[in-house]
């Protein structure tokens, strides 16, 4: 019986670093092999060398799960370092927003595009017209970094996810019997995420609280290191819960319990007002239930404080309620919550069928690198034919020789029959000729409609990126006029007729109305017009020319009293669409 393929996952935390082994079960359901995790230096201050300490402990959990060097991992990356925006689209399919999406994203993610990886995924159904889209996007230069540290510890990247998203697809797995809405809390070491999940939804937002909040605090209170204070922590501090509640005799746990308190109530303002922006803002429902989870989720009253502020069931999230895990598996002590096991299982499912969020933050370089290694295999069966064919053809030479008269008198009689199919063949070519000119108009046709989605690219392309929008796109009708012809040479021109020859109807030109801004100290003012004019110039969909004023129709003089004004662009097809 074969082997089950490994699968391999790896949770990049700010703080804790953790890295799993699964297998794939034969029913389609997923397995826990091993668990290994490795702490990074918790003191911010050394950040700078967080690549350097990830492509170690890269290498020692991989080292402690035997795994093979560059085995295919998917990766989970912090929320920290992942911009994520959820929007509403319209269209009236699927199809219409992705048409629209790249654009969407150039308006919402704060770097330019070509520096950025970036990917989308609508959610769920239309919604009073609306799509849920969420888009997410990296800095390049950021993930490459990473992607980099990663492979000099051993570890090939599969799929690239990051904290929320992989904490969403864990909780669809495990929690599909769950009806309303659900808030996952992720307390990580520098923030804690809060992950909505309502009909198949996905909502998150980070608030820049978390452990070291905690261990900062305590630092302060006690004049100590961070790393000091860290230890302190998780020694001795508990989650105080104020009110009637009595204190712990020892003194120093009172003061830690205080300031853990003091902490965690600016937390929970926080997710209160995250509670109400995703009612108000999204149409959710109040969560029905809350789940938490993360490295910060180990201090003692953890759930009690929440129950009590949050007036919510609160437990811990259990990301193995329907996975399978094996005796060993988890190292004794270590809580689900505390080692990222969570987004180790989202990666994981990944590279199950049918997973409900597949945003791909993959660089395209390691895309690439990974196309070519499925290639591989057929590369090297097609050099082993190639170096084993001549010693093939040497040894089948001898007995080719005395087949070979045979072969000519069968070829012979297979030409004279081929020779008689070619006479039917000719006749069958040209009427496959005669039908191909019929079917011409109609292909030309069917060409055309993709002229508009050419149109709106080409629009998205040249527009400026900042101060200007387009409300309304009209198509501009007019009749196609026949050129004149030429006169024989010699001959007379022949007198112009009364009125000029004309062709069929057809869309000339497309009229746009739109808006630009001008109250910003830093607006192009009326400018960014002449800047979308000069972009659509080189345009192969429209014929601009030289002189502004026959594209730019209207041009609204600011006077101070608005914040944008109208203006309009009538531009000339190239290519005139005919009309039925």
């Amino acid at each position: 019986m074969a082997r089950t393929a490994r699968i391999f996952a790896l949770n990049l935390g700010m703080q804790t670093v953790s890295m799993a082994e699964f297998q794939e079960l034969p029913a389609g359901g997923l397995k826990l092999v091993a668990l290994k995790t490795s702490d990074l230096i918790v003191d911010p201050a050394a950040d700078a060398t967080r690549n350097s300490q990830i492509e170690s402990v890269a290498a020692e959990l991989r080292a402690a799960l035997k795994a093979p060097k560059y085995a295919k991992t998917h990766i989970c990356l912090p929320s920290q370092s992942v911009f994520s925006r959820f929007v509403k689209l319209p269209g009236a399919t699927a199809s219409d927003v992705e048409s629209i999406i790249g654009f969407e994203a150039q308006q919402n993610v704060p770097f330019p595009i070509d520096e950025v990886v970036w990917d989308y995924q609508i959610m769920g159904d239309r919604r009073v017209e609306n799509w849920d889209v969420s888009i997410v996007a990296i800095k390049a230069d950021q993930l490459n970094e990473v992607v980099e540290a990663v492979g000099k510890g051993g570890i090939a990247p599969g799929q690239i996810d990051f904290a929320p998203t992989a904490l969403f697809n864990s909780f669809c797995y495990n929690y599909a019997d769950a009806k309303g809405c659900s808030l996952l809390l992720d307390l990580g070491s520098r923030t804690t995420n809060l992950v909505f999940i309502e009909d198949g939804r996905l909502f998150s937002r980070s608030i820049p609280i978390g452990g070291n909040t905690i261990s900062a605090a305590i630092a302060k209170e006690f004049a100590q290191e961070i790393t000091l204070a860290e230890k302190l922590k998780l020694q001795k501090a508990t989650v105080g819960l104020g009110g009637a509640y009595a204190e712990s005799e020892d003194p120093t746990e009172a003061r830690l319990a205080k300031v853990t308190r003091n902490t965690m109530t600016r937390l929970h303002a926080e997710i209160a007002r995250s509670i109400n922006f995703y009612r108000t803002t999204q149409g959710g429902t109040t969560p029905m239930r809350i789940l938490i989870c993360g490295g910060g989720t180990g201090l003692p009253y953890m759930t009690e404080f929440f129950a009590e502020k949050l007036q919510a069931p609160v437990e811990y999230f259990n990301p193995l309620r329907n996975v399978q895990a094996a005796p060993d598996a988890i190292p004794h002590g270590l809580a689900h919550c505390a080692s990222g096991l969570g987004e180790l299982v989202g990666c994981a499912l990944r590279s199950l069928k049918d997973c409900p969020l597949e945003i791909n933050l993959t660089p395209p370089s390691v895309q690439k690198a990974q196309r070519f290694a499925k290639r591989i295999p057929a590369l090297v069966i097609a050099a082993v034919f190639f170096i084993l064919t001549p010693a093939l053809c040497w040894l089948d030479l001898d007995e080719s020789a005395s087949r070979i008269g045979e072969r000519v008198e069968k070829q012979t009689a297979e030409v004279a029959r081929l020779e008689s199919l070619s006479k039917g063949i000719s006749s069958t070519l040209a009427e496959r000729d005669k039908l191909v000119a019929e079917a011409a108009p109609y292909l030309a046709v069917a060409a055309e409609r993709s002229v508009w989605a050419s149109i709106l690219d080409e629009l998205a392309a040249t527009i400026p990126q900042r101060f200007i929008w387009i409300t309304q796109i009209k198509p501009v009708e007019g009749v196609i006029i026949a050129p004149e012809p030429k006169p024989a040479p010699g001959a007379k021109p022949a007198p112009k007729p009364a009125t000029p020859v004309s062709g069929p109807k057809a869309i000339t030109a497309i009229e746009i109305n739109g808006l630009y801004l001008d109250n910003p100290p830093n607006a192009e003012g009326a400018g960014v017009i002449d800047k979308f004019f000069n972009n659509l110039k080189p345009s192969a969909v429209f014929s601009i020319g030289e002189d502004p004023s026959k594209i730019i129709t209207r041009r609204t003089t600011p006077t101070g009293e608005a914040w944008a004004y109208g203006y309009t662009l009538v531009l000339p097809l190239k290519q005139p669409l005919i009309l039925p």
